[in-house]
């Protein structure tokens, strides 16, 4: 059984930004995003270090994203393909997915 994952922590540096879950040893899991405007952003890559494997990171990462666009009113390019996979597993996001 694993360890339950810590917070998801939220760095937003205007023009880009992540949202990470650091790990014990210094593994970190992470989706970056890039800001197109205030309305819109593109999530352009997800990394899940062997660490996290099989303990749903990187959807967690993603549904976080998808939480906060929804929070602020804005809407998501998954150019990753991971998070474009889960948008397409997930069509209840279809209200922040851009396009």
């Amino acid at each position: 059984m694993s360890e339950e994952l810590a917070a998801i922590e939220h760095e937003d540096r205007g023009s880009k930004g992540r949202y990470v879950i650091r790990g014990a040893g210094g593994a970190e899991a992470e989706m970056t995003y890039s800001n197109v405007s205030e309305q819109l952003f593109i999530i352009d890559h997800t990394e899940v270090p062997d660490a996290f494997r099989g303990q749903g990171a990187g959807l967690r990462l993603v549904t976080r994203a998808v939480e906060d666009a929804r929070v602020a009113g804005k809407k998501i390019i998954p150019l990753c393909p991971f998070a474009a996979a889960q948008f397409r597993r997930h069509p209840e996001w279809a209200d922040v997915l851009n396009g």
